[in-house]
């Protein structure tokens, strides 16, 4: 027909031209992966609501909800950088699809946790301004909070147009802004440091990975000896930690890896991480398993032809 309009692009009902819901794909489909990592990444503040609500934070419950929503904001920066060791070592390239929710996430709990500390000094900014100024982890935590929001709200498709690659070099500032706040971590921890040992573990593993040869970068034996570097200095970082900002002898804290028996210290645990990653680095790439049943499959094959053979 002369007179009919062109078709119009497919795209979800309800959706306005030019918004792209989190839970959609660029190429405007369902997506269940980036569905699932939304609700995973609104999981923890759901916790935290509830657990106020019930009075299960305790007796300041601003300063719990500030120190949980903190922690998380540094989990979500290592599982952005994670994202793309995890498109290598499994081959799985819709992981990247989530990478930058990831990072908006980190961003938005960085807010709250901003947010939860100008409550604990009762909305008075003159206070909240003076406290950044003249308390050192504070103007570091700031320093990454700022930076954290310069990424966050240059992460859409139309400043990575505007920018061209000028958005790479803005967004390589992830690293350095991973190190104020994992050093803001550890200040504000003092003397009980082993989330923020065990997070600047990740950090190192996820540094060192990339500087790997790209032939290494998927081969389990390197990435074992990755995690088990990543480990020892894990430790380093904890026995340096305690020697420097405490009175602890640094050397008991080290030599308390070697004692399981009151549990794992968090240098373990990176290198337990970064072992597993090794573990899993072939069997999780799409068809291992259908290649392992194959050869499996192959070898009974050849030992039911060798047996037929030995009995004619």
């Amino acid at each position: 027909m002369s007179g009919a309009r062109p078709a119009r692009p497919p795209h979800p009902r309800g959706v306005k031209r030019g918004f792209v819901p989190p839970w959609i794909d660029r190429q405007r489909r369902f997506s269940w992966l980036k569905t699932l990592v939304l609700a995973g990444a609104c999981l923890p503040a759901g916790f935290i609501v509830f657990w106020w609500a019930t009075g299960q934070l305790g007796a300041l419950p601003v300063n719990a909800a500030q120190h949980l929503s903190g922690i998380w904001t540094v989990r979500f920066v290592l599982l952005a950088l994670a994202a793309t060791p995890a498109r290598a070592v499994f081959d799985r390239s819709r992981v990247v699809l989530v990478r930058r929710m990831l990072g908006v996430t980190a961003m938005v709990y960085a807010l709250g946790h901003f947010s939860l500390f100008v409550v604990d000094q009762n909305f008075v900014l003159p206070t909240v301004a003076l406290e950044i100024v003249k308390r050192i982890y504070l103007t570091i935590g700031f320093t990454a909070l700022l930076g954290l929001v310069a990424l966050g709200t240059t992460s859409t498709d139309a400043m990575v147009r505007r920018m061209g690659h000028g958005w790479k070099r803005l967004h390589r500032l992830i690293y350095p802004i991973a190190v104020l706040m994992l050093t803001h971590h550890f200040l504000q921890a003092k003397v009980n440091v082993s989330t923020a040992v065990f997070a600047a573990g990740l950090f190192v593993w996820l540094i060192l990975w990339r500087v790997l040869p790209v032939w290494a970068r998927v081969r389990p034996v390197a990435l074992a000896g990755l995690g088990v570097l990543a480990g020892a200095l894990a430790a380093g970082i904890e026995f340096g930690w305690y020697g420097l900002a405490t009175r602890i002898d640094p050397w008991r804290v080290l030599m308390a890896n070697l004692d399981i028996s009151h549990g794992l210290r968090p240098a373990l645990w990176v290198g337990i991480a970064g072992l597993a990653v090794a573990g899993l680095a072939v069997p999780l790439r799409p068809g291992a398993m259908r290649a392992g049943w194959q050869g499996i499959n192959t070898i009974f094959r050849k030992i039911s032809l060798t047996r037929a053979g030995g009995r004619s």
